[in-house]
């Protein structure tokens, strides 16, 4: 069976952190997004597979090429103008004949449950939509089933009929494209794909399929810790790098090539100091990190459940906890970044003009590539700061900083 996966979209939920970089190729547990996708798609045996790509496609090309390295056969599509998930999958159509496994690229699902999808359609036939259960159900696409089979299908109701949700990954038959060319724009001026599905349900039946394990959407910035944490727990420590003397590995840290760790660094597992990059001396890093590329983590600075995206520097005297710094972030000595609010309610944070629960009682700041911070600065917790701004010595931030702000 083929594979094709829907990776055009622009990201902008994700912004500022894909104000420079595609979301599929966002650093998540030492490798990008994507690259997660094609391993479990792998280890499920899909060999052949195509990539729908959009905005800075050439860089997903660039980093992918025609999947020889990886074990796969790659081929790509680009869609220039998106217009909703059933405009997308309908560019795919030269790259599959007979069933097909489709995966919407902003999904963290391993490999294992995909093998099981698989393996379920083997016993079952036909088309079928992946199953995950949310504690949440109102911000998906809500399907209702009756033995074994989907009932219903409703986005993003006020009143959800069961917490089982649209996973965003389904095993169609090409018949699938004659349905999308039939599908008319909704309200909103796309073509969706549920109302592709429930066509599709007036002519035969859908089956449903509970994924098992852990399954994880990635749609706002800091959905990117959580998909972090879950990659993260299978990593098996290595030491690639060099490790001084005095410096301490506990549990499963995997130290790539050319990294360092100085004398009286402290590292937990899982953790990833990845390649160039330098820990120490003198340092705590706490478990489910991601060090980036040539990123620091310097003297009496502590950092926990943090992603440092490539040449992100925590230099002197720094807390960073459940935080995500971007590209050539720099942080000045003695900031400071807080991640529980002192009533240890949720975070909240302002999310494109609207103020958001994100369910999270810790989450830091979201940084964008290239903020250049002063000595001292407090940065409050859920603070989103855009990219290339300038925080001043002392400065006190929070809430939504716009991108290339100066801060005193």
């Amino acid at each position: 069976m083929k594979a094709v996966v829907l990776a055009a979209g622009e990201g902008t939920r994700m912004r500022p952190l894909t104000a420079n970089l595609p979301k599929p190729l966002l650093p998540v547990a030492g490798k990008p997004f994507l690259r997660h996708t094609l391993d479990a798609l792998r280890s499920a045996g899909i060999s052949e597979l195509a990539v729908l790509i959009g905005w800075q496609g050439h860089r997903i090309r660039e980093s992918f090429g025609d999947g020889s390295a990886l074990g796969l056969s790659i081929a790509y599509e680009e869609q220039v103008e998106r217009l909703g998930t059933a405009h997308a999958l309908g560019h795919m159509r030269p790259h599959v004949d007979g069933p097909f496994l489709s995966v919407n690229g902003d999904v963290v699902v391993s490999g294992e449950a995909l093998g099981a999808l698989l393996a379920f359609h083997r016993k079952v036939g036909g088309p079928i939509i992946a199953l995950a259960e949310v504690s949440d159900p109102t911000a998906f696409g809500v399907v209702e089933m009756k033995d074994g089979k989907v009932v219903s299908l409703e986005e993003k109701p006020r009143r959800p009929k069961s917490h089982l949700i649209n996973a965003g990954i389904y095993v169609f038959d090409d018949e699938i494209f004659a349905l999308i060319d039939g599908t008319p724009k909704s309200p909103r001026g796309e073509f969706e794909i549920t109302d592709t599905i429930r066509t599709l349900m007036a002519k035969r039946d859908v089956h449903g399929f509970r994924l098992p394990g852990e399954w994880i959407d990635v749609g706002r910035p800091w959905d990117l810790l959580r998909a972090n944490a879950a990659l993260l727990s299978p990593l098996k420590g290595a030491d690639h790098g060099r490790v001084e003397p005095g410096a301490t590995l506990m549990g499963e840290v995997l130290v790539e090539e050319g990294a360092e760790v100085r004398r009286g660094a402290y590292v937990e597992g899982p953790t990833i100091v990845g390649p160039g990059a330098v820990i120490g001396p003198n340092c705590y890093v706490r478990a489910s990190s991601s060090i980036g590329p040539k990123a620091k983590v310097g003297n009496a600075c502590e950092v926990k459940n943090s992603i440092l995206m490539a040449g992100a520097t925590v230099p002197h005297q720094n807390y960073v906890g459940d935080s995500i710094l971007g590209e050539r972030c720099n942080l000045g000595a003695g900031t400071k970044v807080a991640n529980l609010r002192l009533d240890e309610a949720p975070v909240r944070v302002m999310f494109r003009g609207v103020e958001v629960d994100t369910g999270l009682r810790k989450l830091g700041v979201i940084m964008g590539d290239d903020v250049k911070v002063g000595i001292n600065v407090s940065i409050d917790a859920g603070t989103i700061i855009g990219e290339g701004s300038f925080l001043g010595p002392a400065a006190h931030v929070r809430g939504n900083i716009a991108p290339r702000s100066r801060i005193f």
